[in-house]
């Protein structure tokens, strides 16, 4: 039952991942690393195809093994929180909401950019 519970976890957060890389106020890297961390205890099948896979195999290496991220995928991440931000400033029905939002995705920003790089 718990191996069933760990592939759901798994399943569920790629899908989540996937929806994210099509919605700009959805992150897509942290529940694609929840995946293979779930799958590692879930489902061999999908660990091995994340692991194997040519877009997430390697972020997804160098974040088990050292908590590296490499500059593009920072560069790509804080990209997509400035999009995310802009788009809060605008359409949030309160100003507050927004700023609480925009101030969370600046505090990951700074801590993500400032995450070791994975050596060439």
């Amino acid at each position: 039952m718990t191996r069933w519970l760990w592939a759901l976890l798994a399943w569920t957060s790629l899908a989540l991942g996937i929806i994210g890389a099509f919605l700009p106020v959805m992150p897509t890297v942290p529940f694609v690393l929840l995946s293979a961390f779930a799958a590692t205890r879930g489902s061999d099948r999908l660990r091995r195809w994340l692991v194997e896979h040519p877009k997430f195999g390697r972020a997804i290496l160098d974040w088990e093994q050292n908590g590296t991220v490499s500059r593009q995928a920072k560069r790509l991440a804080i990209g997509m929180m400035c999009v995310s931000s802009v788009s809060m400033a605008i359409f949030a029905p309160r100003w507050w909401m927004a700023a609480i939002g925009i101030g969370v995705m600046a505090l990951v920003s700074v801590w993500l950019w400032r995450r070791p790089e994975p050596r060439q």
